[in-house]
Protein backbone atom coordinates (compact mmCIF):
# COMPACT_ATOMS: atom_id res chain seq x y z
CA UNK A 1 0.00 0.00 0.00
CA UNK A 2 1.27 3.48 -0.83
CA UNK A 3 2.65 5.65 1.92
CA UNK A 4 0.13 8.47 2.46
CA UNK A 5 2.95 11.03 2.17
CA UNK A 6 3.59 10.00 -1.45
CA UNK A 7 -0.06 10.20 -2.52
CA UNK A 8 -1.47 13.15 -4.44
CA UNK A 9 -4.44 15.04 -3.05
CA UNK A 10 -7.40 16.57 -4.85
CA UNK A 11 -8.30 20.21 -4.09
CA UNK A 12 -11.13 18.87 -1.89
CA UNK A 13 -8.97 16.64 0.32
CA UNK A 14 -9.28 18.75 3.47
CA UNK A 15 -13.06 18.81 3.14
CA UNK A 16 -13.22 15.01 2.93
CA UNK A 17 -11.15 14.73 6.10
CA UNK A 18 -13.32 17.32 7.87
CA UNK A 19 -16.43 15.33 6.91
CA UNK A 20 -14.97 12.21 8.56
CA UNK A 21 -14.18 10.30 5.38
CA UNK A 22 -12.13 7.12 5.50
CA UNK A 23 -9.26 7.93 3.12
CA UNK A 24 -7.50 5.25 1.05
CA UNK A 25 -4.92 5.10 -1.75
CA UNK A 26 -6.53 5.01 -5.19
CA UNK A 27 -4.80 5.60 -8.55
CA UNK A 28 -1.99 7.46 -6.80
CA UNK A 29 -4.35 9.73 -4.85
CA UNK A 30 -5.60 9.88 -1.26
CA UNK A 31 -9.34 9.44 -1.85
CA UNK A 32 -12.49 9.01 0.29
CA UNK A 33 -13.78 5.43 0.15
CA UNK A 34 -16.69 6.17 2.50
CA UNK A 35 -18.07 8.66 4.98
CA UNK A 36 -19.50 7.92 8.46
CA UNK A 37 -22.91 6.93 7.03
CA UNK A 38 -21.27 3.93 5.31
CA UNK A 39 -21.27 2.52 1.80
CA UNK A 40 -24.76 0.98 1.97
CA UNK A 41 -26.39 4.24 3.11
CA UNK A 42 -24.41 6.27 0.57
CA UNK A 43 -25.43 3.94 -2.25
CA UNK A 44 -29.12 4.12 -1.30
CA UNK A 45 -28.99 7.90 -0.87
CA UNK A 46 -27.64 8.30 -4.41
CA UNK A 47 -30.43 6.10 -5.80
CA UNK A 48 -33.14 8.07 -3.94
CA UNK A 49 -31.84 11.66 -3.64
CA UNK A 50 -28.46 13.05 -4.79
CA UNK A 51 -24.88 12.03 -4.09
CA UNK A 52 -21.79 14.20 -4.56
CA UNK A 53 -18.58 12.52 -5.72
CA UNK A 54 -15.09 13.99 -5.94
CA UNK A 55 -13.63 12.67 -9.20
CA UNK A 56 -10.91 15.30 -9.48
CA UNK A 57 -8.29 12.57 -9.82
CA UNK A 58 -9.52 11.99 -13.38
CA UNK A 59 -7.54 13.55 -16.22
CA UNK A 60 -8.93 16.48 -18.21
CA UNK A 61 -7.53 17.99 -21.39
CA UNK A 62 -8.42 19.90 -24.53
CA UNK A 63 -7.41 19.17 -28.08
CA UNK A 64 -7.14 22.37 -30.16
CA UNK A 65 -6.96 22.39 -33.94
CA UNK A 66 -7.75 24.75 -36.81
CA UNK A 67 -11.24 23.32 -37.34
CA UNK A 68 -13.46 20.49 -36.17
CA UNK A 69 -12.70 18.15 -39.05
CA UNK A 70 -8.97 18.33 -38.37
CA UNK A 71 -9.21 17.72 -34.62
CA UNK A 72 -11.90 15.06 -34.88
CA UNK A 73 -10.03 13.27 -37.62
CA UNK A 74 -6.83 13.27 -35.57
CA UNK A 75 -8.54 11.74 -32.54
CA UNK A 76 -10.18 9.12 -34.76
CA UNK A 77 -6.72 7.71 -35.56
CA UNK A 78 -6.44 6.62 -31.90
CA UNK A 79 -10.01 5.52 -31.08
CA UNK A 80 -13.02 3.87 -32.80
CA UNK A 81 -15.36 6.78 -32.06
CA UNK A 82 -17.12 8.91 -34.68
CA UNK A 83 -16.18 12.46 -33.72
CA UNK A 84 -16.71 14.00 -37.14
CA UNK A 85 -20.45 13.54 -36.59
CA UNK A 86 -20.39 14.81 -32.99
CA UNK A 87 -22.62 17.87 -32.68
CA UNK A 88 -21.59 20.99 -30.73
CA UNK A 89 -22.67 20.72 -27.11
CA UNK A 90 -22.69 16.91 -27.12
CA UNK A 91 -20.36 14.27 -25.74
CA UNK A 92 -19.69 10.62 -26.48
CA UNK A 93 -17.98 7.62 -24.92
CA UNK A 94 -15.05 5.86 -26.59
CA UNK A 95 -11.81 3.97 -25.95
CA UNK A 96 -8.15 4.22 -26.84
CA UNK A 97 -7.32 0.91 -28.54
CA UNK A 98 -4.00 -0.83 -29.15
CA UNK A 99 -2.82 -2.56 -32.32
CA UNK A 100 -4.27 -5.85 -31.05
CA UNK A 101 -7.73 -4.29 -30.59
CA UNK A 102 -7.45 -4.21 -26.80
CA UNK A 103 -8.55 -1.25 -24.69
CA UNK A 104 -5.84 1.06 -23.32
CA UNK A 105 -8.36 3.29 -21.54
CA UNK A 106 -11.93 4.50 -21.90
CA UNK A 107 -12.81 8.17 -22.03
CA UNK A 108 -15.46 10.81 -22.61
CA UNK A 109 -15.14 13.24 -25.53
CA UNK A 110 -17.11 16.50 -25.72
CA UNK A 111 -17.41 18.89 -28.64
CA UNK A 112 -17.78 22.30 -26.95
CA UNK A 113 -20.35 24.74 -28.26
CA UNK A 114 -20.03 28.48 -28.54
CA UNK A 115 -17.98 31.11 -30.30
CA UNK A 116 -14.34 30.17 -30.71
CA UNK A 117 -14.92 26.51 -29.77
CA UNK A 118 -14.74 25.09 -33.29
CA UNK A 119 -11.67 22.89 -33.56
CA UNK A 120 -11.61 22.00 -29.86
CA UNK A 121 -12.52 18.74 -28.13
CA UNK A 122 -12.66 18.24 -24.35
CA UNK A 123 -11.54 14.85 -23.00
CA UNK A 124 -11.91 13.20 -19.59
CA UNK A 125 -9.78 10.10 -19.01
CA UNK A 126 -9.20 7.70 -16.12
CA UNK A 127 -6.89 8.67 -13.28
CA UNK A 128 -4.65 5.60 -13.41
CA UNK A 129 -4.12 5.97 -17.17
CA UNK A 130 -4.01 9.73 -17.60
CA UNK A 131 -0.25 10.18 -17.89
CA UNK A 132 -0.04 7.47 -20.55
CA UNK A 133 -3.13 8.88 -22.28
CA UNK A 134 -1.70 12.40 -22.41
CA UNK A 135 1.61 11.06 -23.76
CA UNK A 136 -0.30 9.04 -26.38
CA UNK A 137 -2.21 12.12 -27.47
CA UNK A 138 0.86 14.33 -27.62
CA UNK A 139 2.68 11.73 -29.73
CA UNK A 140 -0.30 10.98 -31.95
CA UNK A 141 -1.62 14.43 -32.82
CA UNK A 142 -0.48 16.18 -36.01
CA UNK A 143 1.47 19.43 -35.81
CA UNK A 144 -1.64 21.57 -36.14
CA UNK A 145 -3.46 19.94 -33.20
CA UNK A 146 -2.21 20.76 -29.70
CA UNK A 147 -2.91 19.07 -26.35
CA UNK A 148 -3.77 21.32 -23.40
CA UNK A 149 -3.62 19.38 -20.12
CA UNK A 150 -5.91 20.93 -17.52
CA UNK A 151 -4.00 20.42 -14.27
CA UNK A 152 -5.84 23.38 -12.76
CA UNK A 153 -9.28 21.79 -12.97
CA UNK A 154 -11.23 19.73 -10.45
CA UNK A 155 -14.18 17.46 -11.32
CA UNK A 156 -17.30 16.78 -9.23
CA UNK A 157 -20.14 14.40 -10.05
CA UNK A 158 -23.66 15.08 -8.79
CA UNK A 159 -25.73 11.92 -9.26
CA UNK A 160 -29.24 10.74 -8.45
CA UNK A 161 -32.90 11.62 -9.04
CA UNK A 162 -32.55 14.76 -6.91
CA UNK A 163 -29.68 16.12 -9.03
CA UNK A 164 -32.06 17.85 -11.45
CA UNK A 165 -33.74 19.92 -8.74
CA UNK A 166 -30.38 20.87 -7.25
CA UNK A 167 -29.07 22.01 -10.63
CA UNK A 168 -32.32 23.84 -11.34
CA UNK A 169 -31.55 26.03 -8.34
CA UNK A 170 -27.78 26.44 -8.72
CA UNK A 171 -27.26 26.16 -12.50
CA UNK A 172 -30.62 26.39 -14.25
CA UNK A 173 -29.11 26.49 -17.74
CA UNK A 174 -27.43 23.13 -17.19
CA UNK A 175 -30.64 21.65 -15.78
CA UNK A 176 -32.25 22.02 -19.21
CA UNK A 177 -29.77 19.67 -20.89
CA UNK A 178 -30.47 16.04 -21.74
CA UNK A 179 -28.22 13.02 -21.25
CA UNK A 180 -24.81 13.37 -22.96
CA UNK A 181 -25.14 17.09 -23.59
CA UNK A 182 -22.62 19.57 -22.23
CA UNK A 183 -22.15 23.32 -21.86
CA UNK A 184 -20.16 26.06 -20.16
CA UNK A 185 -22.25 27.94 -17.60
CA UNK A 186 -22.25 29.11 -14.00
CA UNK A 187 -23.15 26.84 -11.08
CA UNK A 188 -23.59 28.57 -7.71
CA UNK A 189 -22.13 31.65 -9.38
CA UNK A 190 -18.93 29.85 -10.38
CA UNK A 191 -17.67 29.34 -13.95
CA UNK A 192 -18.00 25.64 -14.83
CA UNK A 193 -18.18 23.19 -17.69
CA UNK A 194 -21.11 20.83 -17.07
CA UNK A 195 -22.15 17.61 -18.79
CA UNK A 196 -25.33 15.66 -18.12
CA UNK A 197 -23.65 12.34 -17.50
CA UNK A 198 -22.10 10.15 -14.84
CA UNK A 199 -21.24 6.59 -13.94
CA UNK A 200 -24.01 5.46 -11.59
CA UNK A 201 -26.88 4.73 -13.98
CA UNK A 202 -28.76 7.67 -12.48
CA UNK A 203 -29.53 11.08 -13.91
CA UNK A 204 -26.85 13.55 -12.97
CA UNK A 205 -24.08 15.93 -13.90
CA UNK A 206 -20.30 16.05 -14.05
CA UNK A 207 -18.94 19.51 -13.29
CA UNK A 208 -15.46 20.71 -14.23
CA UNK A 209 -14.39 23.73 -12.18
CA UNK A 210 -11.13 25.49 -11.37
CA UNK A 211 -9.16 24.11 -8.42
CA UNK A 212 -9.54 27.49 -6.72
CA UNK A 213 -13.37 27.32 -6.92
CA UNK A 214 -13.78 23.59 -6.21
CA UNK A 215 -14.20 23.99 -2.46
CA UNK A 216 -16.84 26.69 -2.82
CA UNK A 217 -18.73 24.56 -5.34
CA UNK A 218 -18.63 21.51 -3.06
CA UNK A 219 -19.88 23.61 -0.15
CA UNK A 220 -22.73 25.07 -2.21
CA UNK A 221 -23.82 21.62 -3.39
CA UNK A 222 -23.66 20.07 0.09
CA UNK A 223 -25.84 22.91 1.41
CA UNK A 224 -28.69 21.56 -0.72
CA UNK A 225 -31.08 19.29 1.22
CA UNK A 226 -30.90 16.47 -1.34
CA UNK A 227 -27.11 16.18 -1.37
CA UNK A 228 -24.75 14.02 0.70
CA UNK A 229 -21.06 13.24 0.05
CA UNK A 230 -20.40 9.80 -1.43
CA UNK A 231 -17.14 7.84 -1.52
CA UNK A 232 -15.48 5.43 -3.91
CA UNK A 233 -17.08 2.38 -2.28
CA UNK A 234 -20.61 3.36 -3.25
CA UNK A 235 -19.41 4.67 -6.61
CA UNK A 236 -18.23 1.13 -7.36
CA UNK A 237 -21.43 -0.61 -6.22
CA UNK A 238 -23.56 1.90 -8.12
CA UNK A 239 -21.68 1.45 -11.41
CA UNK A 240 -21.72 -2.36 -10.96
CA UNK A 241 -25.51 -2.39 -10.56
CA UNK A 242 -25.68 -0.16 -13.66
CA UNK A 243 -23.64 -2.74 -15.61
CA UNK A 244 -20.89 -0.22 -16.40
CA UNK A 245 -17.30 -1.30 -17.01
CA UNK A 246 -14.43 -0.32 -14.73
CA UNK A 247 -11.14 0.08 -16.56
CA UNK A 248 -8.45 -2.32 -15.35
CA UNK A 249 -11.10 -4.80 -14.26
CA UNK A 250 -13.91 -5.33 -16.79
CA UNK A 251 -11.97 -3.87 -19.70
CA UNK A 252 -8.21 -3.83 -20.26
CA UNK A 253 -5.52 -4.27 -22.91
CA UNK A 254 -6.70 -7.82 -23.65
CA UNK A 255 -10.42 -7.08 -24.08
CA UNK A 256 -11.89 -5.53 -27.21
CA UNK A 257 -14.87 -3.14 -27.30
CA UNK A 258 -16.91 -5.88 -28.99
CA UNK A 259 -16.18 -8.58 -26.40
CA UNK A 260 -17.06 -6.02 -23.72
CA UNK A 261 -20.49 -5.40 -25.23
CA UNK A 262 -19.54 -1.85 -26.24
CA UNK A 263 -20.26 -2.10 -29.97
CA UNK A 264 -22.59 0.89 -29.57
CA UNK A 265 -19.52 3.03 -28.81
CA UNK A 266 -17.86 2.11 -32.12
CA UNK A 267 -19.09 4.58 -34.73
CA UNK A 268 -21.10 2.91 -37.50
CA UNK A 269 -18.90 4.56 -40.10
CA UNK A 270 -15.79 3.34 -38.24
CA UNK A 271 -17.03 -0.27 -38.19
CA UNK A 272 -16.73 -0.26 -41.97
CA UNK A 273 -13.90 2.19 -42.59
CA UNK A 274 -11.62 1.16 -39.72
CA UNK A 275 -8.62 3.45 -39.49
CA UNK A 276 -8.02 3.02 -35.76
CA UNK A 277 -5.60 0.72 -33.89
CA UNK A 278 -6.83 -2.87 -33.82
CA UNK A 279 -9.58 -2.26 -36.37
CA UNK A 280 -9.00 -5.66 -38.00
CA UNK A 281 -9.87 -7.50 -34.77
CA UNK A 282 -12.86 -5.30 -34.06
CA UNK A 283 -14.21 -5.86 -37.57
CA UNK A 284 -13.68 -9.63 -37.34
CA UNK A 285 -15.55 -9.76 -34.04
CA UNK A 286 -18.41 -7.65 -35.37
CA UNK A 287 -18.66 -10.20 -38.20
CA UNK A 288 -19.12 -12.96 -35.61
CA UNK A 289 -15.64 -14.21 -34.81
CA UNK A 290 -15.83 -13.72 -31.05
CA UNK A 291 -14.54 -16.19 -28.49
CA UNK A 292 -15.96 -14.58 -25.32
CA UNK A 293 -18.52 -12.08 -24.15
CA UNK A 294 -19.09 -9.89 -21.10
CA UNK A 295 -22.18 -10.99 -19.17
CA UNK A 296 -24.00 -10.23 -15.95
CA UNK A 297 -24.30 -12.89 -13.26
CA UNK A 298 -26.59 -13.23 -10.25
CA UNK A 299 -25.26 -15.68 -7.66
CA UNK A 300 -27.77 -17.56 -5.53
CA UNK A 301 -27.80 -16.80 -1.82
CA UNK A 302 -26.19 -13.80 -0.16
CA UNK A 303 -22.46 -14.35 -0.61
CA UNK A 304 -20.87 -12.06 -3.23
CA UNK A 305 -18.49 -13.49 -5.81
CA UNK A 306 -15.43 -11.30 -6.20
CA UNK A 307 -13.11 -10.45 -9.08
CA UNK A 308 -11.05 -13.45 -10.17
CA UNK A 309 -13.70 -16.04 -9.30
CA UNK A 310 -13.72 -18.86 -11.86
CA UNK A 311 -16.97 -19.55 -13.74
CA UNK A 312 -17.70 -23.21 -14.59
CA UNK A 313 -20.33 -24.98 -16.66
CA UNK A 314 -20.78 -28.74 -16.17
CA UNK A 315 -17.44 -28.90 -14.39
CA UNK A 316 -15.46 -27.12 -17.13
CA UNK A 317 -14.05 -23.62 -16.75
CA UNK A 318 -15.79 -21.20 -19.13
CA UNK A 319 -14.80 -17.79 -17.78
CA UNK A 320 -13.96 -15.49 -14.89
CA UNK A 321 -15.62 -12.74 -12.89
CA UNK A 322 -14.15 -9.26 -13.37
CA UNK A 323 -16.35 -7.31 -10.91
CA UNK A 324 -18.56 -8.56 -8.13
CA UNK A 325 -20.15 -7.44 -4.89
CA UNK A 326 -23.41 -6.88 -3.06
CA UNK A 327 -26.02 -4.80 -4.87
CA UNK A 328 -27.93 -2.75 -2.30
CA UNK A 329 -30.66 -1.81 -4.79
CA UNK A 330 -30.97 -5.39 -6.02
CA UNK A 331 -30.87 -6.74 -2.47
CA UNK A 332 -28.35 -9.46 -3.26
CA UNK A 333 -25.02 -10.23 -4.90
CA UNK A 334 -24.34 -9.17 -8.49
CA UNK A 335 -21.33 -9.67 -10.74
CA UNK A 336 -20.08 -9.33 -14.28
CA UNK A 337 -17.41 -11.20 -16.14
CA UNK A 338 -16.45 -12.94 -19.36
CA UNK A 339 -17.60 -16.35 -20.52
CA UNK A 340 -16.99 -18.40 -23.65
CA UNK A 341 -19.20 -16.97 -26.39
CA UNK A 342 -21.43 -20.04 -26.69
CA UNK A 343 -22.44 -19.76 -23.02
CA UNK A 344 -23.45 -16.08 -23.06
CA UNK A 345 -27.25 -16.51 -23.20
CA UNK A 346 -29.30 -15.07 -20.34
CA UNK A 347 -30.74 -17.80 -18.16
CA UNK A 348 -27.70 -20.07 -18.50
CA UNK A 349 -26.99 -21.84 -15.21
CA UNK A 350 -23.33 -21.82 -14.13
CA UNK A 351 -21.22 -22.46 -11.03
CA UNK A 352 -18.93 -19.94 -9.34
CA UNK A 353 -15.96 -21.51 -7.60
CA UNK A 354 -15.67 -19.68 -4.27
CA UNK A 355 -13.08 -21.02 -1.80
CA UNK A 356 -13.19 -24.38 -3.52
CA UNK A 357 -16.97 -24.67 -3.44
CA UNK A 358 -19.29 -24.49 -6.45
CA UNK A 359 -21.98 -21.85 -5.87
CA UNK A 360 -24.86 -21.71 -8.37
CA UNK A 361 -25.42 -18.55 -10.42
CA UNK A 362 -27.41 -17.45 -13.45
CA UNK A 363 -26.19 -15.44 -16.42
CA UNK A 364 -28.48 -12.45 -16.69
CA UNK A 365 -28.98 -9.28 -18.69
CA UNK A 366 -27.56 -6.00 -17.46
CA UNK A 367 -28.10 -3.47 -16.02
CA UNK A 368 -29.14 -4.96 -12.70
CA UNK A 369 -30.71 -1.62 -11.71
CA UNK A 370 -32.46 0.30 -14.51
CA UNK A 371 -30.75 3.34 -16.04
CA UNK A 372 -32.63 6.55 -15.35
CA UNK A 373 -30.94 9.06 -17.64
CA UNK A 374 -32.84 12.12 -18.85
CA UNK A 375 -33.23 11.69 -22.59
Amino acid sequence: MSDDATLKQTPLHSRHVALGAKMVPFAGYHMPVQYPAGIMAEHKHTRTAAGLFDVSHMGQCFLHGPDHATTAGALETLTPGDFLALEPGHQTYTQFTNDAGGILDDLMVTRPAGEGADGSLFLVVNAACKDADFARLEAGMPDDVSVEILNGKALLALQGPGAHDVMSRLGPEAAEMNFMQAMSCTVAGLACHVSRSGYTGEDGFEISVSNDDAGALMDALLEQPEVEPIGLGARDSLRLEAGLCLYGHDIDETTSPIEAGLIWSVGKRRRTEGGFPGADRVQREIAGQRTRARVGLQPEGRAPAREGTVIEKDGAEIGVITSGGFGPTVGGPVAMGYVAFEHRASGTQVDLIVRGKALPATITKMPFAPHRYRR
